[in-house]
């Protein structure tokens, strides 16, 4: 971070921002054409990221104990980074820049394949500062990203979106990589990135499990994540304009991102809900020589490189809905707890001319105490049943999610109703909102 200011549960392999969950239908009716989920996110192997890790060391040790911008052991970084993204088939490209009298690099990755016009982008700074190797800060980040991009090649992956990596060059002296990076991109190359994620210091040795509040659907994304680990999460504000997403959202870019914190102290409360030691920051040895392999807690180091998997895989493989006329239900209907039955809300659609799209989107906004409790329908006009949410999520709060159904099938134009059903006592809750686009 710059100086200038596990294993998933069952519950999370759902898609966090468009999935479609299995379909259902009463036994009268014909099922409903599903729109295919995305692949399942891989567990990304601790052993490998920190392999990767293990070799920064080595580079660091090898040319004067630290991997700084304008030093050889940055180079020596980028140059074992390259080598295995080009091995795994990815098109990269180095990207030269000056700062401080010398030559800086930052390192892209694309992915074959995608929509050129829907990029979805996650870097990490790859520069430590000179007085040490920089495993936290930012090994880590670093490791977790090239890994997750070769989980890409291993599974073949073909999202819907492109899927493009960036490891930054002199982060540390006021995010100077990432800003050329973004600077020198044309404008209609900037408006093709739908996301960028940042990893940058995942590895805390003290960690906490803090999420970036930029843009809310990444932001949501990795809570949903974590929610299935039933690990709480707070909202990043230690980094806020100190790392690679800042040039990025000054552009205009959607950004969010993961952090495990740096010299900010721990409080009882959060060593109480994620253990660790209270009292005490979570790396006490940010920025210093003592940065090295020892510096590592694997348990958050795994839980957070498997979440950067888990959001390149659901953000990018997430279906475009081209917009379209939208229908809205703004009146709150109390859900009442189990065993009642369940409640709907209805949409009168009217002035589509056919059948709805095969991307038809349904954006749902439940209040609810205990959102594990919860199946949630989308009823068709002539009654077929759509499942969108069957009682995933664990014990999180609410249900905030955009779903992309084939309705292809259905006339457009008639009552669709949200059905909503609490299937287990003791909590409760009402739908707030949900919007239906064609």
């Amino acid at each position: 971070m710059s100086l200038s200011v596990s294993r998933r549960l069952a519950a999370v392999t759902a898609l966090a921002v468009a999935g479609l969950f299995a379909s259902a239908a009463p036994a009268a009716l014909a099922a409903p054409t599903a729109v295919a989920a995305a692949p399942t996110p891989p567990d990304i192997p601790l052993a490998n990221v920190k392999a990767h890790l293990s070799q920064l060391s080595t580079i660091a040790a090898n040319n004067g104990g630290n991997r700084a911008h304008g030093r050889a052991g940055y180079k020596a970084s980028v140059d074992y980074v390259k080598a295995k993204l080009d091995a795994a088939g990815f098109t990269t490209t180095l990207q030269t820049f000056t700062s401080s009298g010398a030559t800086g690099y930052n390192l892209i990755a694309d992915w074959p394949g995608g929509d050129p016009n829907s990029v979805l982008m996650a870097g990490s700074h790859l520069d430590s500062v000179t007085s040490g190797a920089g495993i936290n800060d930012n090994g880590s980040g670093s490791a977790a990203v090239l890994e997750t991009a070769l989980a890409v090649s291993r599974a073949g992956l073909q999202p819907t979106k492109h899927l493009r990596f960036g490891w930054w060059g002199a982060e540390e002296l006021g995010l100077i990589g990432s800003k050329y990076y973004v600077n020198n991109l044309p404008a209609a190359e900037k408006a093709k990135i739908s996301g960028y994620l940042n990893f940058d210091m995942i590895g805390s040795p003290n960690p906490g499990y803090f999420v970036y509040d930029d843009d809310p659907t990444i932001e949501q994304t990795f809570k949903n994540y974590y929610a299935g680990l039933g690990i709480p999460t707070e909202i990043e504000t230690e980094g806020d304009g100190r790392s690679d997403h800042a040039p990025f959202k000054s552009a205009g870019i959607p950004v969010g991102g993961l952090f495990s914190g740096a010299d900010y102290t721990k409080t009882a409360a959060q060593a109480q809900k994620w253990g660790g030691t209270a009292g005490q920051s979570f790396d006490r040895c940010y920025h210093s020589s003592c940065d090295n392999t020892a510096n590592i807690n694997d348990t958050a180091l795994d839980r957070n490189a498997d979440a950067v998997a888990y959001a390149i895989w659901s953000l990018g493989a997430s279906t475009p809905v081209p917009p379209g006329p939208s229908f809205e239900n703004t009146t709150d209907v109390t859900i009442p707890d189990s065993p009642a039955a369940a409640v709907t809300s209805p949409i009168t659609v009217s002035g589509v001319t056919g059948n709805a799209p095969a991307t038809t989107k349904v954006d749902v906004n439940i209040v609810h105490t205990y959102r594990g409790d919860l199946v949630v329908d989308l009823l068709a006009p002539d009654g077929t049943v759509y499942n969108l949410h069957n009682r995933s999520g664990g014990s999180a709060d609410n249900l905030v999610q955009s779903y992309t159904v084939n309705a292809s099938s259905e006339v457009a134009n008639g009552v669709w109703k949200l059905r909503v059903k609490d299937s287990a006592a003791q909590d409760v809750g009402y739908i707030n909102s949900w919007k239906i686009t064609f």
